[in-house]
């Protein structure tokens, strides 16, 4: 993948985790599943570290 198709996934993650965050608190308030809140959850952390990793392959760290 190049950094332009980098950027675009990278934005395509960051909007599912966000609309995950949404269903999560939607589900809590109604007081939903409990299970099916554990998995969007665990779902939403997965998608947490697959930003962060190509957070990190896009801007890496550089020591000056």
């Amino acid at each position: 993948m190049n950094e332009e198709e980098l950027q675009r996934r990278l934005v395509a993650l960051k909007i599912e985790h966000r609309d995950l965050d949404a269903a999560i608190d939607a589900l809590s308030s109604t007081g939903g599943d409990q299970l099916q809140i554990a998995r969007l959850k665990r779902k939403k952390l997965k998608l947490r570290d697959q930003i962060a990793i190509i957070d990190d392959y896009l801007i890496p760290d550089i020591i000056a």
